[in-house]
């Protein structure tokens, strides 16, 4: 169908008036399908702010609408034209044009589906789509043979093997388009991945970063070995590899061997609350280099996988959500512990945030100090992730106000001063 254009049997057809009414058809049907695409695509900007997963769908197939009308036009334009006697050759050398047009715009619509966070695919998707489609009008009109017989004249010498120019565009090539399907298999590997239920988040994300480098490695040999590269000179590279990262990158390795190891034992998960090098909050990201922790007053700190290995990590939810607060209150000697106590948990219960079973709030007495009487009330709280200080100080206001109401007395502090060697009082 993509036969190049014999141009002798088109001087024949435009010497006579069939090959001009012919090429009429293929003007009248291409200024039809557009006056159609500019009315659909002004509708289609009109109803925008009502977007929604249908106007998207509309949106896609718009993207080939006028290729695709152009096509249907010409098909049936191709049905009647024998009534008139002869065979179109204009209209069978559009059709074949326009098929490849829509395939390509179609094609790069779904590539901005399936990449929707690569900014370099829709700022240069209208180029790349006309340069593919130049190369079919190239083949088409017979003058890529010729191209191509002069790049693999053009030799540039590679040490003992010189290199043609069609090699190298050939191999460069088949390189972009196989990572390119590459990265369209692991994005929808990823998907389904990142949106089965059975996993948890620390194992899909392990399953998605290792799928998508195999894949990668995967799609960069089957394109080296399609155009004929020793992949045997690979070990060299490989070898200076491993002396580079043993050497050199030994700290980068390190953190994504260890982030390999934190995403498979499942140690440490997205949304644990843990305390690392003296940072405390939840884990907002993991990934293969370092761990993202949110601190409780919004401050970002990016750990590497490293230091999570080869430190103590205090993982405040690994196996409950729930976080354990203690909040010292000092009382005078002279007034009532026991009630002091309860009036410490009362304190604790109204508030919704506490946890109140199977571990209530309880006051403790802990020690006796210089100045007064030392407890400690003691509380489980449910989500650690919204901070403590609120907390704490809404359970210290209700226990000064208990305390006032019911005459529990808070001391100051107290020394008694002696004066050695001073005259004693007059009496």
């Amino acid at each position: 169908m993509l036969a190049p254009i014999e141009f002798s049997r088109l001087e024949d057809v435009l010497s006579g008036p069939k090959g001009w009414v012919d090429l009429a058809i293929v003007a009248l049907c291409l200024t039809v399908a557009w006056l159609i695409d500019r009315q659909v695509e002004q509708r289609a900007r009109a109803k925008a702010p009502r977007a929604g997963s249908g106007a998207r769908l509309r949106a896609g197939i718009a993207r080939g609408l006028f290729s695709l009308l152009a096509i249907v036009l010409l098909l049936i334009a191709r049905a009647g034209y024998p009534r008139f006697g002869g065979d179109p050759i204009f209209i069978n050398i559009a059709i074949p044009l326009l098929i490849a047009l829509a395939a390509i715009r179609i094609t790069f619509y779904a590539m901005r589906k399936v990449f929707a966070d690569r900014t370099w695919l829709k700022s240069s998707e209208r180029m790349i789509a006309f340069t593919m489609w130049g190369f079919v009008v190239l083949y088409f009109v017979g003058a890529l043979p010729e191209i191509r017989r002069e790049l693999d004249a053009i030799v540039i010498p590679f040490g003992e093997s010189p290199v043609s120019l069609l090699t190298i565009g050939t191999g460069v090539l088949a390189v972009v388009v196989t990572l390119i399907v590459t990265l369209w298999l692991s994005g929808m590997l990823e998907q389904r991945v990142m949106g089965a239920t059975t996993l948890d988040s620390s194992t899909k994300t392990l399953l998605a970063k290792v799928l998508r480098a195999v894949l990668l490695v995967v799609g960069v040999l089957v394109a080296l070995k399609s155009i004929g590269f020793d992949l045997t000179l690979l070990a060299v590279f490989g070898g200076a590899l491993g002396v580079g990262i043993g050497l050199g990158l030994q700290k980068l390795a390190a953190n994504y061997i260890s982030g390999f190891t934190i995403l498979l034992d499942r140690s440490i998960r997205l949304g644990d609350m843990i305390t690392v090098d003296n940072r405390y909050g939840i884990v907002a990201r993991v990934t293969s280099r370092y761990v993202v922790v949110r601190s409780l007053d919004g401050i970002e700190a990016i750990v590497p996988n490293e230091t999570l290995v080869t430190t103590t990590v205090l993982n405040h939810s690994s196996t409950t959500p729930e976080v354990r607060m203690s909040l010292p209150v000092q009382i005078a000697y002279d007034s009532d512990v026991d009630l002091a106590l309860r009036l410490m948990e009362e304190a604790a219960r109204a508030e919704p945030r506490v946890v109140t079973t199977p571990f209530p709030p309880t006051a403790f007495l802990m020690s006796f100090a210089d100045s007064g009487i030392n407890l400690e009330l003691g509380l489980w709280l449910r989500d650690p992730e919204n901070g403590l200080l609120g907390l704490r100080s809404a359970i210290n206001r209700r226990i000064f106000a208990s305390f006032r109401a019911n005459g529990v007395v808070i001391p100051y502090p107290r020394r008694d001063v002696q004066l050695l060697g001073a005259a004693p009082p007059p009496t």
